[in-house]
């Protein structure tokens, strides 16, 4: 990635409160295009909840995100997916009964051309779009190595691999920027290296900019060009990993003695 890559994404100073309890105050950064941003802190730091800022769910009292020069404080998370943004979430949001090819054919919804009409009643593009919406799932699932269990029911499979058949819905959408919570939580070292791998080809050979919460350090810092540190709703420090990783603040805020 180079230095000179604009910002794809800005957060511009985000104050978020439920019933009056700050979740997040007054946090900036910017994220490259093309790069990997890690978000990491202890828990209850407010990652994911800045995480459903940017994709709409929940707004905040104050600030606004800029996504490819466009600002917003208040999109649904319909918008921002049209937009060019996906999402995986910390807790399996898979459709636990349908296959692993149509979970990952999901994803492809924002990209049919023809109407609902059409594909009730099989008429006018609706052939067509089909055949192409599962040509594209077909690829997604290629690329991320799930052709072994394509015709598998997704809740049969192991935890590690329902993460990375979520990782190939979001990525079966197209998007520009990926959000990702916690990718790797959850699973062995061997599962952690193979989502490693699949994240940085992801951003290497299909462009993505990608913001991704883990709480494994050694992974995040070997993964991300660029990592933002928050603690009790607030941001500590922001720059690459060499320089967070030796922050006095953020070693303070890890080994507990910050406060």
């Amino acid at each position: 990635m180079s230095q000179a890559a604009p910002a794809l994404l800005a957060v511009d100073g985000i104050s978020l409160s439920f019933g009056g309890v700050k979740a997040i105050t007054d946090i900036s950064f910017e994220v490259a295009a093309g790069e990997i941003c890690a978000l990491i802190g202890p828990n209850g730091a407010g990652k994911s909840s800045l995480l459903n800022v940017i994709n709409g769910v929940y707004r905040p009292q104050q600030g606004t995100v800029r996504f490819d020069g466009h600002a917003y404080r208040r999109m649904d998370p319909y918008q921002v997916a049209h937009r060019g943004i996906a999402r995986t979430f910390q807790n399996l949001a898979l459709f636990r009964r349908m296959t692993v090819f149509d979970n990952v054919l999901t994803g492809r919804n924002l990209h049919r051309r023809s109407t609902w009409l059409e594909q009730t009643l099989h008429l006018g593009r609706a052939h067509r779009d089909e055949a192409e919406q599962r040509r594209q799932a077909e690829r997604v699932i290629e690329t991320l190595e799930l052709h072994s269990y394509r015709d598998a029911v997704a809740g049969t499979l192991s935890y590690g691999l329902q993460k990375r058949v979520e990782l190939a819905r979001a990525l079966a959408a197209e998007p520009r920027l990926l959000l990702l919570d916690e990718p790797m939580a959850g699973m062995n070292a061997e599962e952690k290296h193979a989502m490693a791998g699949y994240i940085l080809d992801a951003s290497e050979y299909l462009g993505l900019t990608v913001v991704l919460i883990d709480h494994d350090i050694g992974v995040v810092m070997g993964l991300s060009d660029h990592v933002v540190v928050l603690d009790y709703g607030r941001k500590i420090a922001d720059g690459r990993p060499e320089e967070v990783r030796t922050n006095p603040e953020v070693l303070a805020a890890y080994l507990g003695t910050r406060h």
